[in-house]
């Protein structure tokens, strides 16, 4: 009889594989990663030019290349030497950290990139104190030593300074580091001596970080950090093998959660090779790869032998920060623009998506068609809103929160490290508008025409921060910020100090009706589009909302007189982001999100039942 543990196999040949090298590539988010990977793509000789075209070729996803980030952790394999380099691109933005712990299980070393300008960042110190939580030799690269306020001594030692913050003593006496520039296409030892080509750091991949430890006689292990899906074999766990070997058609256990196992069988392996994965007949200890075959299969399994079953440690991620509830579409344009507008669609979708965002967790709610979504940030769960809406489905979306704590009867927040990087001038609002959301200032340093200023800020303070951030700057701020601690709750912060106008009917907006209510607000929507009653339609200048007729026209009569017909200009509406709509909704509103339109609605549509709830709650 087959038994299940959690402890590691007994190794007893240990060894080490000098002919591969798993590589991540972990940066805060603008520091180069993508481009880095472009930059070592051309120069490996192992591609056309015709292969390679464009910029950030690993970021595929349209969102990836309509926002400029890396939303999606991605593989790929290069050969320099004789030896396979399997390097992993991670997302650098905060809000998708639960790309960056997972991958990194795949992982013997790291090239941690650092702008040679702004320094280390906090991603930078998030990603770096996870990598040497998984024991990663990491090799740091001051990048950009291109730019004209480059500073890359300076940069380099604050590198070293925050390594020994976080309790890199084991590679310091070493510290590997390389300064390059990803569009100059060359890396150096000295900043000031530019270089040749990326042959200097590829080979320092190969000189400071080890190959995959690996026991030949070691039974089966593998550890699946990654899901793929393809329309023609169904789902794909890719991951790393600890020990063992897997050859096509051999017969695995699954070892799933609460240590419930199963015998499967693998239909299919494959290698990753250049941009993309070829089938082989086996993979071995060491190796990165992807099994067909496994319809179960979920991020964290361990794929073992079927007969000495061990379970490796599952990947563990950080707890979530912020919390939206997803409700199906309930407005009367229901059914118009998307094809999936069911609270079954809606369910089925989100259990999908569980299956592959490891750091997104959904609970059911009282009503059947509303389901609590916990994810990083924001952005995070925007992300995956943004995917939704261009796949067919229509949802509604509440007012985003964060996630509380009890420790011991004591209430506790998220709090966040916050970073602005704001011209001089520009100061002044910066530190007012984060004071007023609880914002405390912990440290100010000034760089040539810029200013960097960390705070320490609850992170329902953040909700909406950005927008009001980049109007006061007139948008030369740059704000960064990561997940710092749970705290005790602090007081209140301010709510939106302006009312909506609501439409109090349905039909089109015509230009006549705007006319007279752009002197007392700024609008939403244009002249032509649809409204019903209850939506929003424009913010109010004042505190409290405003029911209003954006549909008015004017009304025809036999009787003319000079002067009494004039012409009409219309300022152009505001037009919000997914973001922006969040960040901007109160308590009582929501966000309508179909495929075609973003529309900003009240909770209640008719305006007797908001009155009447008024005066009950008084």
């Amino acid at each position: 009889m087959s038994t299940i543990s959690a402890a590691q196999p007994q190794r007893s040949t240990k060894m080490r594989r000098s002919d591969v090298r798993n590589i991540a590539i972990i940066a805060h988010v603008d520091h180069g990663k993508t481009t880095l990977v472009d930059c070592l793509l051309r120069q490996s000789g192992e591609f056309r030019a015709s292969q390679l075209v464009g910029d950030c070729i690993l970021d595929s996803n349209d969102l990836e290349r309509e926002r400029g980030i890396t939303i999606l952790a991605k593989n790929i394999a290069l050969h320099y030497q004789g030896v396979k380099i399997n390097l992993i691109d991670t997302p650098g933005h905060a809000d998708f950290g639960g790309e960056v712990e997972r991958v990194l299980r795949m992982a013997d070393g790291a090239l941690v990139l650092v702008d040679a300008a702004e320094g280390p960042m906090p991603q930078t110190r998030y990603v770096l104190s996870k990598a040497l939580e998984c024991k990663l030799q990491p090799i740091v690269v001051i990048n950009k030593i291109d730019r004209p306020d480059a500073r890359a001594h300076e940069t380099l030692d604050e590198s070293f300074e925050l390594m020994m913050d976080l309790g890199g003593e084991h590679v310091l006496r070493d510290f590997p580091h390389i300064f390059a520039t990803s569009r100059g296409g060359y890396a150096t030892d000295d900043p000031d001596q530019p270089g040749e080509s990326m042959r200097p750091l590829f080979d320092m991949m190969l000189e400071a970080i080890p190959g995959p430890e690996i026991d030949e006689n070691a039974p089966l292990q593998m550890l699946v950090t990654n899901l793929d899906w393809s329309d023609y074999v169904g789902r794909i766990a890719v991951g790393r093998i600890y020990s063992g070997v897997i050859r096509k058609g051999q017969q695995v256990a699954l070892i799933q959660t609460d240590d419930k196992s199963s015998v499967v069988k693998v239909a299919e392996v494959h290698v990753f090779d250049k941009l993309g994965r070829v089938e082989a007949t086996e993979a071995t200890a060491g190796d990165i790869c992807a099994l067909v075959g496994l319809e179960k299969v979920t991020i964290g399994d361990t794929v073992s032998d079927p007969v000495e079953r061990r379970a490796l440690p599952r990947v563990s991620v950080d707890e979530p920060t912020i919390q939206m509830v997803f409700s199906i579409n309930s407005s009367p344009f229901v059914g118009r623009e998307g094809k999936y507008v069911t609270s079954q669609h809606l369910k089925q979708r989100l259990e999908k998506e569980l299956e592959r965002n490891v750091a997104l967790r959904v609970e059911p709610m009282y009503s059947m068609d509303s389901f609590q979504v916990f994810g990083r940030g924001v952005l995070h769960l925007s992300v995956l809103i943004e995917t939704m809406r261009r796949e067919g489905y229509e949802l509604s979306i509440s007012k985003p929160h964060v996630v509380l704590h009890n420790n011991n009867g004591v209430i506790e927040e998220p709090f966040e490290s916050l970073v602005v990087e704001v011209p001089h001038e520009k100061l002044g609002p910066v530190m007012e508008l984060v004071g007023a959301r609880r914002g405390q200032l912990v440290e100010m340093t000034a760089h040539d025409n810029y200013t960097f200023v960390n705070f320490s800020i609850p992170a329902r303070g953040l909700i909406g921060l950005r927008t009001r951030l980049l109007n006061a700057t007139q948008g030369t701020a740059v704000i960064h910020h990561r997940f710092e601690r749970f705290a005790p709750t602090e007081g209140d912060i301010p709510d939106r100090p302006n009312g909506v106008l609501v439409s109090m009917v349905a039909g089109k907006v015509v230009a006549y009706g705007l006319d007279t209510l752009q002197e007392r607000a700024e609008m939403f929507v244009a002249p032509g589009d649809e409204v019903y009653e209850g939506m929003i339609v424009g913010e109010n200048s004042r505190s409290g909302d405003m029911a209003v007729n954006p549909t008015k026209e004017k009304k025809l009569t036999n009787m003319r007189a000079t002067g009494t017909d004039k012409n009409i200009l219309l300022k152009p509406p505001r037009i919000m982001s997914l973001e922006m709509a969040l960040e901007y909704i109160e308590e009582d509103e929501l966000v309508e999100v179909t495929p075609t339109k973003i529309r900003l609605r009240k909770k209640i549509l008719k305006e007797t039942d908001r009155r009447r709830l008024e005066r009950q709650a008084r």
